[in-house]
């Protein structure tokens, strides 16, 4: 779906970029993938490293090297499709949610000023994009994606953060916005949630995901040509932190695990995390058939029969 930056020479000469020791990959407690219908046969979850405060909004390179945050610790890592880890840029505006562009650009929400930013991989060089909506702070850009015509789509809850010297939330609802491409002026486009959090869309651009967290419930949407969302309905009855599709339509929701609902709605698998919270996922890896799993101080991965649609 997206067209994005070939980092497979170039991440282990990034000016600047550190190296980390990453302990060996260990296997956790075994669980029954036997009769799974999207896992691969004999896989089985595994820790790829432990060492962060809390891990969030992972998204895909057209390489298959997996970025995500560690929001506490203000920086954005890089799990590489040679299976290292590395740092790839702190500070990091307090980056939340993560997703790659048409044009290779990585669009992060970077909480620290309630900024979108896009970030020029090869360079690092950094844009930011907007911070407001109708001359009001935006709550903080949480989750984005990224539609096929280069639009983005992204919540925007109120979670007030420790460094923030800022007031109370200066808009009226906690929303969803889209932002046409080539502008900077957030349209919003759900205002009936109480507290939206993950976000994804087919990659046909046709369809809208979006969870409320705090309502424990969730939604798909309809992408008209212009943009615009219609035919609201409830997907299942579960919230979720973060999101992501696979290449069979399936939905896989974060919170206690991960939860996959086939395109009717219908659980399929749930996948049991040895963390408090799991807080988002993506597919990644050379084929696409690694599911990346940000859960608080770890990151996991699984080998997958499915594999990813898009950046996220």
């Amino acid at each position: 779906m997206f067209s994005r930056p070939v980092l497979s020479h170039l991440i282990p000469t990034m000016i600047g970029l550190a190296m980390l020791a990453v302990p060996l990959s260990a296997h956790l407690s075994a669980q029954d993938f036997s009769a799974s219908t999207i896992v691969a046969p004999g896989a089985q979850l595994e820790k790829l490293s432990g060492e962060f405060s809390f891990t969030e909004g992972p998204a895909c390179d057209e390489q298959g090297n997996i970025f995500f945050t560690d929001q506490p610790n203000d920086r954005i890592m890089v799990w590489t499709i040679d299976g290292k880890l590395e740092t790839f840029m702190k500070p990091a505006g307090r980056s939340n949610g993560l997703c790659f562009d048409g044009e290779g650009k990585l669009i992060a929400c970077a909480d620290e000023k309630n900024e979108m930013w896009s970030i020029d991989v090869k360079t690092k060089k950094v844009t930011p994009l907007f911070s407001t909506y109708e001359g009001k702070l935006l709550n903080a850009p949480n989750d984005v994606w990224v539609h096929p015509d280069g639009a983005l789509y992204f919540s925007d809850p109120f979670y007030k953060r420790d460094w923030w010297k800022r007031g109370p939330s200066e808009q009226s609802v906690q929303g969803v916005y889209r932002v046409a491409k080539g502008t900077t002026t957030p349209v919003r486009v759900i205002d009936d949630l109480q507290q939206p959090n993950g976000i994804i869309g087919s990659p046909d651009g046709k369809l809208l995901y979006v969870t409320d967290i705090k309502g424990k419930k969730t939604y798909r949407y309809d992408i008209a040509a212009d943009g615009s969302l219609s035919g609201k309905k409830l997907f299942c009855e579960m919230g979720s932190d973060g999101m992501t599709l696979d290449d069979q339509g399936n939905l896989y929701l974060t919170n206690k695990g991960v939860t996959v609902f086939d395109p009717s709605g219908k659980q399929i698998q749930h996948i049991e995390v040895p963390e408090g919270w799991t807080a988002n996922i993506c597919f990644g890896g050379k084929d696409k058939h690694l599911l990346f799993i940000t859960a608080s101080k770890g990151v996991y991965g699984l080998r997958m029969k499915v594999g990813g649609v898009g950046s996220q």
